[in-house]
């Protein structure tokens, strides 16, 4: 320190952090040439406590610690000490240390009782927290960073300074916690209607509450249950509540005895206070045979969530009534503002009700992939599917033994063409070699679309494990022959609408042909090969009504040249192999030019999904439509992750449940909180 110091000062610097909290004291001194030296003098550290405590707490304990520190110091030291100053980076510490104790909850009035006791509230001063030197004692640092520290051995560099060069309390209002509620405010703070989402509950709360004042002021002390004279007087009393915060200036222009203003929206109901303080509707039925509730009912404001929980409890003491029967009941004791708006409003957000009327999302159409408007060779890009089971006999006559068999399609994205097959089980085997009857006489395809059932997922991997096992690499054999496949998401039937409406097509004639007969595997395999042939000689194009009109084109002029049930033409005259070709090519180019003009025009409209309906949104809460199970019974999922496509539309999405993350098309759940439309998107 200086030799001879003509001013001594003491700075008390404090801090806190969730692990300690600190007070660090320096010695500045200036010399009678306005030399200004400062040092450490002293510090001390606390562990914070092992149960939680906020940080402003903690603040405030690191604020008192300073104060007991610089008091004893001040008493130890010989030397005359003339200002003390106390820096503190918390705002909140430092607004408590600068009001009344008595404002503040017992924990911080006590500690700023104390420390108003040992310093002057004046001399406490802010101080930003990376200039702080109390923040490395609260936080810890490395003594090697320490040593060399001249923060926390000579203090910040501020104190070298003048002091009209100090740093400032910043002028920001902030809200203090801990703030104690008065008596006469207890009531008001503690109702807090949003916390509360059932009206009968709440209205117990209060009859309790009354019922304990009443107990603490007399020597009998009430504790049977609840009678109906204390659930009334609860209610009026939250209905008051309610009213004072809806109608304030009504409610005071009544009680002065004055008229309501032409503009009030409530005029019309001739409002009048009862004795108990409760506005009520005057109306015009004074002199009906009704009971007082009738002819006066309470008047609230329908946006109140007072209002809102007690039509709410009406809805269900109604049996889920719908919006008018639950208006009327209302109205039997309150008289809502905008009541039928929020009767509609229960009904539609009651979650039972909701789901019992449930609508799925209903998702705008996308455009057409590219291999369904794409020329391709028949079935190079197809989609497959299962079907039945149907019934088949062993053998025919006495003791033939009966089992199933199922229909397994193809169907040609580009053409429509149809291949049926007769398969023995649903196992990955039978999959298997039902596909590789379809490739010899099909062809191998490119692209096979399917679902997700299990037999085709099988199938995907034991077709893997035979690829893997080739002995050519398995990049050159997917480029070369390899098949690959595309899987739609769980429970999606739209996204296969191709083969789906194939299968309805196919059990159309099945079912009309075979009626309740058992066909042996023979008899169903050619009965299914001759329902393939009509499938494909369906029109792919309406019909015209001009007889001299070409013949409609249909899947089996891209398969034969013909349709497969037409009679064949007469043998032509000797012709040779060129030339047959050349006729051949040119009959197959005709048919893709009228597939291009004449298809793929009846494709452009939109059956359904033409409104651009809102997105789901990450979030939301759904319930999972399931044929099988009553609505009640559908499983509840939260929209975890969303797959919107090439428009923006989100037709799939993973949904988070209690069976963990599930993917659904969103056309197959139901939204707990109806989507709004918008118009249809013209192009």
């Amino acid at each position: 320190m200086c030799a001879s110091p003509v001013k001594t000062e003491l700075h008390c610097f404090v801090d806190a952090s969730q692990d300690a909290y600190a007070a660090c004291i320096y010695l500045r001194s200036l010399d009678e040439h306005n030399s200004v030296t400062t040092k450490l003098l002293c510090s001390k550290t606390r562990v914070a406590p092992l149960k939680p405590v906020t940080i402003p707490r903690l603040e405030l304990c690191a604020a008192l610690l300073g104060a007991r520190l610089s008091y004893k110091v001040s008493n130890a030291l010989r030397c005359e000490i003339g200002d003390k100053y106390f820096w503190s980076d918390s705002t909140i510490a430092l607004g408590w240390i600068k009001n009344q104790p008595k404002l503040f909850k017992a924990f911080v009035c006590n500690r700023v009782n104390e420390i108003h006791e040992l310093t002057n509230r004046n001399s406490w001063k802010h101080i930003p927290t990376d200039i702080n030197p109390a923040d490395m004692a609260s936080r810890g640092v490395a003594p090697s960073t320490m040593i060399n520290s001249s923060l926390w051995w000579e203090g910040p560099s501020f104190l070298l300074k003048s002091e009209s060069e100090w740093p400032n309390h910043p002028n920001t209002k902030i809200d203090l916690p801990e703030i104690k509620v008065h008596k006469s405010q207890v009531i008001h703070k503690f109702i807090n209607f949003e916390n509360y989402s059932n009206a009968n509950k709440l209205k117990r709360i209060f009859a309790y509450v009354f019922r304990f004042i009443t107990n603490c002021k007399t020597s009998n002390k009430n504790k049977s249950p609840l009678n109906e004279v204390e659930l009334k007087n609860s209610l009026n009393f939250l209905i008051k509540r309610a009213q004072s915060e809806s109608f304030s200036s009504e409610i005071e222009t009544l009680s002065n005895g004055k008229c309501l203003k032409a503009k009030s929206h409530i005029l019309q109901l001739s409002p009048f206070i009862d004795d108990s303080g409760v506005l009520r509707v005057g109306g015009r039925l004074k002199n009906a045979a009704l009971n007082y509730e009738k002819k006066h009912p309470a008047l609230l404001d329908s946006k109140h969530h007072l209002t809102k929980i007690l039509m709410a409890a009406e809805h269900l003491r109604q049996g889920h009534a719908g919006p008018q029967h639950t208006l009327y009941s209302f109205r039997e004791q309150f008289w809502p503002i905008g009541g039928r708006t929020l009767a509609r409003s229960i009904v539609r957000k009651c979650i039972t009700c909701l789901r019992l009327k449930a609508k799925t999302l209903n998702p705008f159409f996308g455009d057409l992939p590219s291999s369904r408007v794409t020329e391709f060779y028949p079935f190079q890009t197809c989609g497959t599917d299962f079907a039945g089971p149907f019934m088949i006999s062993s053998k025919k006559g006495r003791g033939n033994r009966v089992s199933k068999s199922y229909l397994c399609l193809f169907v040609c994205f580009s053409t429509k063409a149809v291949h049926l097959e007769v398969v023995s089980d649903l196992s990955t085997a039978a999959f298997i070699a039902c596909l590789k009857r379809f490739i010899s006489r099909r062809g191998k395809p490119h692209y096979i679309h399917c679902d997700n059932a299990k037999n085709f997922v099988g199938a995907k991997n034991e077709l893997g494990r035979m690829l893997r096992s080739s002995l050519r690499s398995v990049y050159e054999y997917t480029a070369n022959e390899g098949i690959k496949f595309t899987f739609n998401p769980p429970y999606s039937p739209t996204f296969g609408g191709l083969w789906e409406a194939g299968v309805k097509s196919a059990k159309h004639h099945v079912k009309r042909i075979v009626g309740n007969a058992n066909l042996t595997f023979e008899e169903l395999s050619t009965l299914f090969t001759q329902i393939e042939a009509i499938l494909n000689s369906r029109p792919l194009t309406p019909l015209s009504h001009d007889p001299n009109d070409l013949s409609p084109l249909t899947p089996g002029h891209f398969l034969i040249g013909r349709p497969l049930t037409s009679l064949p033409a007469p043998p032509g005259d000797n012709m040779k192999l060129k030339n047959r070709y050349i006729l051949i090519e040119n009959l197959r180019q005709r048919f893709w030019e009228r597939w291009r003009h004449e298809y793929l025009s009846e494709m452009q409209q939109r059956t359904k999904g033409r409104l651009r309906n809102s997105n789901l949104q990450l979030g939301d809460l759904v319930v999972f439509k399931e044929e099988n199970l009553p609505p009640l019974k559908w499983r509840l999922g939260r929209a975890q992750k969303l797959y919107p496509g090439a428009d923006g539309v989100v037709r799939v999405a993973d949904f988070l449940t209690f069976r963990g993350t599930e993917r659904r098309a969103v056309n197959k759940v139901c939204p707990l909180i109806p989507q709004p439309q918008q118009q249809p998107q013209t192009r």
